[in-house]
């Protein structure tokens, strides 16, 4: 006699010539109304997005994206261009100067005309992104 094996049963699939494994459609009970109300990870990052999206900038957020964008710029100048450290150093101010302003406009910018599209599109009716 053989000892039954441990391991649990795996779900069937049907395959076809081709190889294709098709899985089974649901087969456990049905879902209540609180669980169908849950929305899936797409559509929750989709709505967290959108929230973002709508949110005016601020130059704290302006300043987070300079002081990033301009250490990356100084890193290749130093890494690739074989900049000095100390001329890298005195540069990242300066980058900042130009970038944090840059950057906030830019996103006030692209956040109005965001805003105007979204005012002009719930005027005609059409709802969406």
């Amino acid at each position: 006699m053989v000892a039954p094996t441990k391991r649990k049963r795996q779900t069937k699939h049907r395959g076809n010539a081709a190889g294709v494994v098709v899985a089974r459609g649901r087969t456990g009970r049905k879902p209540t109304a609180e669980e169908k109300g849950k929305t899936d990870k797409k559509t929750r990052d989709r709505q967290n997005r959108q929230a973002r999206m709508d949110r005016p900038p601020t130059w704290q957020g302006a300043f987070v994206r300079a002081l990033t964008a301009s250490v990356a710029v100084i890193a290749v100048g130093v890494l690739l261009l074989k900049m000095k450290v100390l001329v890298g150093i005195v540069l990242l101010p300066i980058v900042l100067i130009v970038y944090v302003p840059a950057g906030y406009y830019m996103d006030l910018w692209l956040y109005k005309r965001r805003m105007r599209r979204k005012s002009q599109r719930i005027s005609s009716g059409k709802v969406g992104p």
